[in-house]
């Protein structure tokens, strides 16, 4: 199984313009992909609309996995991520993250729940938004 850590994949769906948001989506997460952010499910469709948004408010970042642990299919970490924004304004975020692998390794679910350590109120809902 190959190991996709969470910083690649988001490197790749947030800040790699080389890549379309659908072709960095395959790379990393399964067909049947679905996702829970602060208790919101979203399916694959979904999901790469929120990734699509995301690229329109996202100037650049970066991803510091701070925890990080594979068990077989099962995938764990704590990570921050540090974006500016287009506007010039900054957000800093602190993830948590549990996942099941698909068996080619690529992420077929992940639940997490983010807290805002910089940015507005608008950005608290920035895991999630459409």
């Amino acid at each position: 199984m190959n190991r996709i850590g969470i910083a690649t994949a988001l490197d790749d769906l947030l800040f790699n313009r080389d890549l379309t948001v659908e072709q960095a989506t395959e790379r990393h997460f399964a067909p049947d992909y679905r996702q829970r952010t602060d208790g919101e499910w979203a399916d694959r469709a979904e999901f790469v609309q929120h990734i699509t948004h995301l690229r329109t408010v996202v100037a650049d970042g970066r991803v510091t996995v701070h925890d990080e642990l594979y068990d077989g299919a099962k995938y764990a970490d704590r990570h921050t991520v540090d974006i500016t924004k287009t506007d010039g304004s900054t957000v800093s975020m602190e993830v948590y993250v549990f996942a099941d692998l698909a068996p080619d390794g690529r992420f077929c679910r992940i639940e997490e729940t983010t807290l805002m350590l910089k940015g507005g109120d608008g950005d608290r809902d920035l895991g999630s938004a459409r």
